[in-house]
């Protein structure tokens, strides 16, 4: 039997490793240092770039339990560990609704330009005032948020739970296995209670995700641009995230491979369906990005093509191309480097490197695309928000206050995935490592 084949699931607690916690560490004061004083001195940047991470990161974390919900759903045998290192990513749902809150009551005003009509400032977009009202995109975003993160809880409970059962650890997860595992009925009886809950709550899970993270686009970054609109951008923007963790949770997988336990367990044919999961949903992502845009081209409508002027420029809304100055005409566009970098990182890259069976199966190849698509995503989420607000400013994106408040946000997604991973125990190693 290989090693891969004699997988069984058991949870494995372990101290925190000091070298990434010194380093997550490290990044969330910076973050928090970059926060409080860009409060101080520059607000309005402040708060849209807490806006971008948070979606960024939420959408991405809330992904990677989709990964573990769709192994589910279809009964995927293949996964093994996978699965696992999918629903660590999980650990920062709970934070992301946090930061939501933090983030419409701290900065709303700083990044709606719609909100100003509210106030008398500008002139309101009539057909729209029923759907941009603060009341009811505060309650159902957070709303969505908030039903997410206890929907997560139930579904990563009943998933671990199985896996705890007489697992001796002292401090937190000592007192976490005691809870979560109260009652016990027996493990064949735990493991058919556990499989049967799991089935009930991942197609809830599923349409939960795509619908709110649909409104969630719709509402925190369509509307920053008050008058364009396109039904299938909140899909766009759900597979995004979805991708995200497919690809941080290859990431994941490539720097494990040789981790105590998990010896022999990320196998080249794991790795080679990751691969073919970053490489197959690439070309959705962009399939989906090129259906709004190929209907927005030729309606050639002035209320849907203000989104891609501002990102792509006026070239890409043209019936004709002229080779004559064409880099110029397109390269000199603020916001149209950084559009087409977004691309290369998470279609072109992906596409081309990936083509074949042997790149999939090399770790450190499929693992670096994989990075590449990671950054390629924080780059598109910040071109999807601030070409809306600042349409003249190609690096709006990139400062000393904006790199430091992304930096933050990694250091508490890594502190978050860290502390789930190793005090509370949940990323599983075969039974007997």
């Amino acid at each position: 039997m290989s090693a891969a084949a004699a997988y069984v699931d058991q949870a494995s607690p372990r101290s925190l490793p000091k070298a990434p916690l010194a380093l997550f560490g490290t990044l969330t004061v910076v973050g928090i240092i970059s926060f409080l004083g860009g409060l101080v001195s520059d607000p309005e940047t402040t708060w849209r770039s807490f806006h971008v991470n948070t979606l960024y990161f939420g959408a991405m974390s809330q992904g990677g339990l989709i990964i573990s919900v769709a192994f589910t759903i279809v009964g995927a045998k293949w996964a093994g560990p996978i699965k696992r290192i999918a629903e660590s990513l999980a650990a920062f749902v709970p934070i992301t609704f946090i930061m939501a809150i933090i983030g419409w009551f701290g900065g709303a005003d700083y990044v709606y330009p719609w909100l100003h009509s509210f106030h008398g400032e500008v002139e309101a977009v009539p057909w729209k005032d029923p759907w941009l009202n603060p009341a009811r995109l505060a309650i159902v975003d957070i709303g969505f948020l908030g039903t997410l993160t206890v929907l997560t809880y139930l579904y990563l409970k009943a998933s671990l739970r199985p896996g705890m059962h007489g697992i001796e650890a002292s401090g937190f997860a000592g007192r976490m296995i005691e809870r979560w595992t109260a009652d016990w009925k027996g493990d064949a009886q735990e493991a058919e209670d556990s499989a049967n809950k799991l089935r009930v709550l991942s197609p809830w899970i599923a349409l939960l995700f795509a619908f709110g993270w649909s409104i969630i686009a719709f509402d925190q970054v369509m509307s920053l641009e008050p008058t364009w609109f396109s039904n299938l951008f909140g899909a766009y923007f759900a597979w995004g995230g979805f991708l995200g963790a497919v690809s941080l949770t290859t990431v994941i997988a490539v720097l494990h491979r040789n981790y105590p336990g998990f010896e022999g367990q990320i196998t080249e044919d794991r790795l080679h369906d990751l691969g073919k999961m970053i490489f197959a949903f690439s070309i959705f992502w962009m399939y989906l990005f090129f259906s709004q845009y190929i209907v927005i081209w030729y309606g050639n409508l002035p209320e849907e093509t203000q989104f891609f002027q501002d990102r792509l420029g006026p070239e890409f809304l043209q019936s004709t191309w002229y080779w004559e100055g064409w880099r110029a005409r397109i390269m000199d566009q603020p916001w149209t480097r950084v559009t087409l970098f977004a691309w290369i990182c998470i279609w072109v890259i992906p596409f081309w490197l990936l083509l074949g069976q042997k790149p999939k199966r090399t770790y450190w190849w499929v693992g670096s695309v994989a990075g590449i698509s990671v950054l390629g995503f924080w780059v598109e989420r910040n071109v999807l928000i601030w070409p809306s607000l600042v349409p003249d400013d190609t690096w709006a994106f990139l400062g000393g206050i904006q790199v430091g408040v992304a930096l933050g946000f990694a250091g508490i997604f890594g502190l978050a995935w860290l502390v789930y991973t190793r005090v509370f125990p949940s990323l599983s190693v075969p039974k007997g490592a």
